[in-house]
């Protein structure tokens, strides 16, 4: 059941953490309704809440915001069906004078114990800061390089500490000059011992908030995902369950689908089979070649994986259960 709600008073909350662990530490906004130019005193922030459901949660969030002269520009509830779990999102706006960033984390906490939280955050971007995340590719680039751009354009609110790849690239290549000339660095580590290796890939993103896998090619053990504790999204070619094995958009391909499809997940120690973020299908025919066919693919996995880590940043991904998400 979903529970939509529309209101003038105000709401929000303190918010979430792990789905195995996941850690939220920054947000970017939709469209208009959290533009801080209604009022120069007012700035926008989001709040998510996830606990047993009983009666009064909304009523209880929104006296909270409103309390402190704040005002709910947007809401979501998701209650599901025969499952006593409570989830929502919120978008509002408040003045930072009377309602101090370190006041609206303890007034969300208290909520949050009331109400038995599994979890409660709040994120203001123009006060708090951005995500740190690291990403790891292999030999193809396409997706680093639409993130990259998209950074540059300041449509990806995160902080790219480095890059990760084990495949080595000259130094005049136009990704590796974007790097140099942003200040971000480029590690070469090649797989030819996997603990060696993830203990490297361990001290190079210990301090970043999560990871992308823009096409790394190669497994992350079970004591790496544990020892990293954050989340780690991946890029999946194809719609899962999908072709299997080396090559799958030429399988795809010889196969004669008429639709192929790109995945956004997280990754968990099962090859593959982490809670679903972001999908996205395209259609394809006989006239398509294999050239056009890779084309469409890879589109289909630039803009599936930006659409989920955006979707992330701006806290509308949950935890549903242990192998489902709630995307706002």
């Amino acid at each position: 059941m979903i529970r939509k709600v529309s209101t003038t008073s105000c709401l929000s909350a303190t918010a979430f953490r792990s789905f195995t662990k996941w850690s939220f530490k920054s947000s970017q906004f939709h469209g208009e309704s959290l533009d801080s130019s209604v009022s120069p005193l007012l700035i926008p922030g989001v709040h998510v809440f996830h606990c047993p459901d009983v009666v009064g949660i909304v009523a209880k969030l929104s006296d909270c915001i409103a309390a402190k002269g704040g005002n709910i520009l947007g809401d979501d509830v998701f209650v599901p069906e025969n499952k006593n779990v409570f989830y929502s999102r919120s978008e509002f706006i408040f003045d930072p004078v009377k309602w101090p960033r370190r006041q609206m984390d303890e007034d969300f906490q208290t909520i949050a114990q009331k109400f038995s939280a599994l979890s409660s955050v709040v994120r203001v971007p123009s006060l708090d800061p951005k995500y740190k995340i690291a990403l790891l590719l292999s030999k193809q680039d396409h997706c680093l390089v639409e993130m990259l751009h998209k950074w540059q354009d300041g449509k990806l609110p995160v902080d790219i500490t480095c890059v990760i790849s084990n495949h080595e690239r000259a130094p005049n290549t136009h990704i590796m000059r974007f790097l140099q000339r942003h200040g971000i660095s480029y590690h070469y580590l090649p797989t030819t011992d996997q603990k060696k290796i993830e203990e490297e890939i361990f001290e190079l993103v210990k301090d970043t908030d999560f990871l992308v896998l823009a096409r790394y090619m190669q497994l992350l053990s079970g004591n790496f995902l544990k020892g990293y504790g954050k989340d780690v999204i991946n890029i999946h070619h194809g719609l899962l369950p999908s072709f299997k094995g080396r090559n799958p958009v030429k399988q795809a391909f010889d196969a004669g689908v008429k639709l192929i499809g790109a995945t956004t997940h997280f990754v968990t120690e099962e090859l593959d089979s982490g809670p679903i973020i972001e999908q996205m299908v395209e259609r394809v025919s006989h006239r398509d070649n294999l050239r056009s066919f890779v084309q469409k693919s890879e589109d289909l996995e630039k803009k599936c994986l930006m659409k989920a880590i955006k979707s992330y940043c701006e806290l509308r991904v949950l935890p549903y259960g242990t192998q489902k998400t709630v995307v706002f």
